[in-house]
C-alpha cells in the first residue's frame, strides 16, 4: 500500500492562496483547494474548522505579502521610508491584484474589527519623522496620505489605469508636499 501523502496546514493555505491569485477570493471553496492540492476534502477540514477559518488564515497570509512588499522597498533604501511605504503599496495592488482586493477591497459591514483606523508605532513613527508633526495631526495626515495612494493603488488592482512609475512616484511627492504646506510644514 502507498504511503498516504500528508497535507499540511501550510500547503492548504499556500494553495487557497493561489486560488485567490488566480481566480479571486469567491473561488476558495473546500472542493477547489482539494482539487487544487489532488486530494479529498478531509485534509481541508482536518486543517480548518471552517471556510471562515481558512478564509481568514488567506488574509493573513496576503497581509503578510503585502507587508513584505512594504519591507523590501523601504529597505532599498530608493525613497524615503514614508514615499517607500505608498510606492509599495501601489506595487502590491499592480502585482497582486486579486490579493490587494481581498484585503482593501471587500465588504467589511459585518466584520467586528474596530472602526477606527489604526496604524502602527512604526509607521506613527515614520510619519512623524517625515512631517515634523505630533499626534493626532500625524494620524490625520496619515489617514488624507493613505486615501490618496489607495486610490491609485485601486485604480491599479482594477485596471483603471497603468500609469508609469515615474509619475507614480511624482504623484506620491506633489500629494505629500502639498499637505505638508496644508499642515503649515514647507
Amino acid at each position: 500500500m502507498p504511503p498516504k501523502i500528508k497535507v499540511t496546514k501550510e500547503d492548504i493555505i499556500n494553495v487557497a492562496v493561489d486560488i485567490v491569485r488566480e481566480s479571486g477570493a469567491q473561488a476558495i471553496n473546500a472542493r477547489t483547494v482539494a482539487s487544487a492540492l489532488n486530494c479529498s476534502t478531509q485534509p481541508v477540514f482536518s486543517n480548518f474548522a471552517t471556510m471562515d477559518e481558512l478564509r481568514l488564515a488567506v488574509v493573513e497570509r496576503a497581509d503578510k505579502i503585502c507587508g513584505e512588499y512594504i519591507e523590501r522597498e523601504v529597505e532599498s533604501g530608493k525613497f524615503p521610508a514614508y514615499k517607500a511605504s505608498g510606492m509599495a503599496y501601489i506595487r502590491f495592488a499592480k502585482e497582486e491584484k486579486e490579493l490587494f482586493k481581498l484585503l482593501y477591497m471587500r465588504d467589511r459591514t459585518n466584520e467586528t474589527a474596530s472602526q477606527t483606523i489604526e496604524f502602527g508605532d512604526y509607521m506613527e513613527s515614520v510619519v512623524q519623522n517625515s512631517t515634523g508633526l505630533n499626534g493626532e495631526q500625524v494620524k490625520l495626515f496619515h489617514l488624507e496620505m493613505w486615501a490618496y495612494v489607495h486610490g491609485i493603488a485601486t485604480m491599479f488592482a482594477t485596471g483603471f489605469v497603468n500609469i508609469d512609475w515615474e509619475l507614480v512616484s511624482r504623484m506620491l511627492t506633489d500629494a505629500y508636499q502639498g499637505m505638508r504646506k496644508q499642515y503649515g510644514k514647507e
